[in-house]
């Protein structure tokens, strides 16, 4: 029998996204599995994790109107979101607006502007690891393997954002999470002990503190690599992109030399169902898992590689914008 949800994709998996492998793996594996995801009609950018910081009510009511859509999608009332950020933004959202009368009366008079409402509480948004784990189950996907991962030492890597402070139904640890790991041995994969699992990647603190970021990415990198891992598995598109399009930097900042894969755990799933590496967008990464994917017998054609990157343009020319002192005040007043 097929599941359907409604789906959220979040920007990043956007075609042309520096996620889009994970949208075209996530899609890849949901016909075998039996579900059947319905993206939300006109949905809007979550706002990340910095904008509710800047503008609270404005914040809730960008996110409400993506609730608000899905609460009108074929009558589902669960919507998935494979992006961390997407997930832990419209979840909490939610259960605020659910606790905090005040806020979803103001939040609705906005919605109404574009002649939408919402009901706090009318959708559950919930993480993709979550469906797959939970609803279809280890046996059901085991079911489908064709290719298992024997021989590749897996890195999972959950993120701090899915598994803590949980908005509605816990679905793992909080410090200590393992559903991505037993997920990984059901492929057939062999999971290295990684005790960072759950340790943030630094967000969007490469754009604030080089420094800092670097040692957040650097940790978790050299902790995968001390074990021996072959491969980073992740359930995030900001943690994908912190670790592997910023691991060279990261080399050049402390002259050392990682070369940690970072691949998306729908990714490892469409390998293991006998799926090829272009389907699954395998290549698209930018440190290679040629080498890593070699040891179980997959190709990943050089054709697939990305293009060299073109060189940074210097920060001066990027100059941030400048709120006036009046607007600053009236945000934090």
């Amino acid at each position: 029998m097929t599941k359907r949800y409604s789906f959220f994709p979040g920007c990043s998996l956007e075609r042309g996204g520096a996620a889009y492998s994970y949208l075209q793996s996530t899609l890849a594996i949901a016909a075998p599995l039996n579900l059947e995801f319905v993206e939300i009609d006109d949905w809007n950018c979550c706002g990340a994790t910095e904008y509710i910081s800047l503008n609270r009510m404005a914040a809730y009511a960008l996110v409400a109107r993506n609730l608000a859509q899905a609460a009108q999608c074929d009558g589902l009332r669960e919507m998935v979101a494979p992006c961390s950020a997407c997930f832990l933004n419209l979840s909490k959202a939610d259960a605020y607006l659910q606790d905090d009368r005040a806020l979803a009366d103001k939040v609705n008079i906005a919605l109404a502007a574009g002649g939408l409402n919402y009901k706090p509480g009318s959708v559950t948004t919930r993480h993709l690891l979550d469906i797959l784990v939970n609803d279809v189950g280890y046996d059901a996907i085991a079911a489908q393997v064709t290719k298992p991962l024997k021989g590749l030492r897996v890195a999972p890597y959950y993120g701090c954002l899915i598994v803590r402070p949980g908005f509605h139904d816990k679905f793992d640890d909080h410090e200590y999470p393992l559903t991505l790991d037993k997920l990984m041995k059901t492929l057939g994969a062999e999971v290295v002990d990684f005790p960072m699992k759950a340790h943030c990647c630094g967000g969007h603190m490469t754009q604030i503190s080089e420094a800092s970021a670097f040692e957040m990415i650097r940790r978790l990198v050299k902790g995968a690599a001390d074990y021996n891992a072959d491969v980073m598995v992740t359930v995030c598109p900001m943690c994908q992109l912190n670790l592997d399009a910023f691991q060279g930097a990261m080399n050049r900042y402390y002259k050392s030399d990682y070369k940690m894969p970072v691949l998306y755990f729908t990714q490892m799933l469409g390998l293991a169902f006998g799926m090829s590496a272009s389907n699954l967008g395998i290549g698209s990464e930018l440190v290679d898992a040629r080498a890593a994917l070699a040891k179980i017998g997959i190709e990943v054609p050089s054709s697939e590689l990305p293009p060299a990157r073109k060189s940074r343009r210097a920060k001066e020319a990027l100059p941030m914008p400048a709120m006036p002192n009046r607007e600053i005040e009236e945000v934090n007043g």
